[in-house]
């Protein structure tokens, strides 16, 4: 019986790509480079500054897939491009530019979100069927590039993780379109509520009013059609921060003074926070995650035990792999190698 290769796909700014080992590459399956931007209804990547290091890293390294990210939060330019077929065409044929420039894989789309103007970009109802559209055209693209040379270009999208992205998308047809899904289960708790949890856990816990958990949205995207061989669920390797957190359930779904924002990365909380400096770490069995509570602060994260929990999850449920945000936050680089020892044993 042949082992399964599962997907091991961690993102990158394109500041820190030049400090990546190779020890580390040769732990990825999929590395994607974030993030191009949409500008006049075409992919550009002109402020990327080293994209140089894309064809060292290809040839030392040719079996890692190379995929360009483009959007990320915030990032405007999809709505406009999707709604007509002239702009879903430009934007194609951009795509096939930056495959022909770099040795690229790939394109991931990061649109958050179709449907959803809360990043302050432009969102019309109309977007859920016209990123079918956008991929579909997309995918004919890739395809036709991929018979003239000899090969499979790659179209992934990164998909938020709760009912809201179903609601805004046709992720039954979004999935024929695509090599995977990957499933941002993080930051499922933060920025929004000032409701102290975990934001990137297994499953959900008693007690908690935010019933989303990986387990929760890799449910939601399979009920929607979108087969379990194609997803990829996310790992953190950052954190999310509440303040002023009442001295209750040590800190655990409370009504704290502040909303959720982003906390240390994982290299700061080993070396300052995790059981130090008045924090003391607490382990959530029912959702199979960490947490950082110091009597007033709760930090939600992500770390090697909890990942191990995530790695068997993906094999138990028959999926693709994790993926993870970001590369560059995690310098002990135990997080990577619990990704890649846990799928890969």
């Amino acid at each position: 019986m042949t082992k399964r290769a599962y997907i091991v796909d961690g993102y990158i700014v394109d500041d820190k790509l030049p400090s990546m080992t190779k020890e580390d590459l040769s732990k990825l399956t999929h590395l994607n480079i974030a993030f191009g931007h949409i500008i006049d209804q075409q992919i550009s990547t002109a402020h990327l500054k080293n994209l140089g290091v894309l064809q060292r890293i290809k040839g030392e390294h040719p079996e890692l897939n190379l995929l360009l990210s483009v959007g990320g939060w915030s990032a405007d330019g999809f709505s406009q491009a999707a709604a007509t077929e002239v702009g879903r065409a430009s934007m194609a044929e951009s795509a096939l530019r930056v495959l022909t420039d770099y040795p690229f894989d790939g394109i991931d789309l990061d649109w958050e979100y179709p449907c959803y103007g809360e990043a302050e970009i432009a969102s019309r109802s109309e977007d859920k069927t016209n990123f079918t559209l956008l991929l579909r055209t997309l995918r004919e693209a890739l395809d036709r590039k991929g018979a003239e040379d000899g090969r499979h270009y790659m179209l992934t999208i990164a998909a938020g993780a709760d009912q809201y992205y179903i609601d805004g998308t046709e992720m039954d047809k979004v999935q024929e379109y695509v090599d995977f899904v990957q499933l941002m289960t993080y930051d499922m708790r933060g920025g929004f509520q000032v409701l102290t949890g975990h934001h990137t856990n297994l499953y959900t816990p008693d007690g908690d009013l935010f019933r989303i958990s990986t387990d929760a949205s890799v449910k939601l995207f399979i009920r929607a059609g979108v087969p379990r061989e194609k997803i990829v669920i996310g790992a953190a390797f950052y954190s999310r921060l509440w303040n002023e957190v009442p001295d209750r359930h040590f800190g655990l779904h409370q009504m704290a003074g502040t909303t959720g924002g982003y906390g240390p990365d994982y290299t700061t909380l080993v070396k300052d926070y995790i059981n130090k400096n008045g924090y003391t770490r607490y382990w959530d069995a029912k959702a199979c995650a960490p947490y950082l509570f110091n009597g007033s602060s709760l930090i939600s994260y992500d770390d090697e035990e909890s990942i191990g929990h995530k790695c068997e999850y993906v094999k138990d449920s028959g999926l693709a792999g994790i993926m993870f945000w970001e590369y560059s936050c995690d310098e002990t680089h135990r997080l990577l190698d619990a990704i890649s020892s846990g799928l890969r044993h």
